[in-house]
């Protein structure tokens, strides 16, 4: 209940302001990224990257929310579009995947440098300070998120003082298995025939992009991955994306203080994969499991918080605090 609350009762979303945005990547795809900069933010102050999940995009309710409250605060917000989503679709020709990290850590560098203090920039040409990044990312930007800070620590800019994962699938494999259970089908068939809608309009724009050789519609997941996601971006089979983008196995080298929040009950991402990995975590990860929530749901009774929407004022004291 909570999981299809969130998905289809969000409420009103505030207006879209931001400032569009590009990264171009190394392959030649571009990312749209959204900047809601507040009229009274300074070089050197907080900003917060959001990115979003599974057939999502800066409209996505919780992001489209958390980057109006933080804005509204002084608050410097990007939220960036996954390739092909959002403002993205026709930028990029390759999918978006779980793995995407080196997508992120472009989105990082360019951020830096619209803030005034671009890496590679001469010292005597910086605009001002560097920013104090937090970065936040949901189910599946949240174990994008994780397998970039954990994958090659020393990449990290020292301007990222935070980060904060909400129902990220650590462990893609035994995600994708729970959907096959009996009162997950439902997700299951929802997300593969949605994505394939997703590719079908992204060949109609892309003529030129890559499509599987044998024409399939699948009805679950790990069908969607094995005939699309896996080949079309370099993997052998589903199962060899899932064994290489899972952020699990990265999240032990983690050094940034970071935030893994998630629910006892959500249907897409069992809580017993956080539990049988939580003890090779470091003292700079913290798990929190909240007792109900549902997959990105959280929403509380009236009179805890300005709205019931639980889940952005904690992410929004996380991303503020220190």
């Amino acid at each position: 209940m909570q999981t299809l609350a969130a998905a289809f009762w969000p409420g009103r979303l505030p207006i879209h302001r931001a400032t569009d945005r590009r990264v171009h990547l190394p392959d030649g795809d571009i990312l749209a990224v959204h900047d809601d900069c507040p009229l009274d933010w300074q070089p050197g102050g907080r900003v917060v990257v959001l990115g979003h999940g599974l057939n999502g995009c800066h409209r996505s309710p919780v992001i489209a929310r958390l980057a109006d409250k933080l804005s509204q605060r002084g608050v410097r917000v990007f939220r960036f579009d996954m390739r092909g989503c959002g403002a993205g679709a026709g930028l990029a020709r390759r999918p978006y995947h779980a793995g995407r990290s080196d997508d992120l850590s472009e989105v990082i560098h360019a951020i830096l440098g619209w803030c005034g203090s671009g890496p590679n920039d001469p010292p005597g040409l910086r605009i001002g300070p560097p920013p104090s990044i937090v970065l936040i990312g949901v189910s599946l930007s949240g174990n994008i998120l994780l397998k970039y800070l954990g994958e090659n620590p020393d990449r990290v800019p020292s301007a990222v003082v935070r980060a904060i994962a909400v129902n990220p699938p650590i462990d893609l494999a035994r995600s994708v298995a729970a959907l096959r259970g009996p009162l997950n089908r439902w997700y299951d068939r929802h997300f593969a025939t949605s994505l394939c809608k997703h590719v079908a309009d992204h060949v109609r724009r892309m003529p030129d992009a890559p499509v599987p050789a044998i024409p399939m519609s699948p009805r679950r997941m790990a069908e969607f991955d094995d005939w699309y996601t896996a080949p079309m971006s370099g993997y052998a089979t589903g199962a060899d994306y899932y064994q290489q983008c899972s952020a699990a196995q990265f999240i032990p080298r983690i050094e940034v203080p970071t935030v893994v929040l998630t629910s006892s009950d959500d249907p897409m991402v069992p809580v017993g994969i956080f539990e049988a990995e939580q003890s090779s975590w470091p003292t700079a990860v913290r798990l929190a499991i909240i007792q109900g929530g549902g997959h990105l749901g959280y929403i509380a009774k009236p009179g805890i918080d300005p709205d019931v929407h639980w889940l952005d004022w904690r992410m929004m004291e996380l991303a503020m605090a220190g």
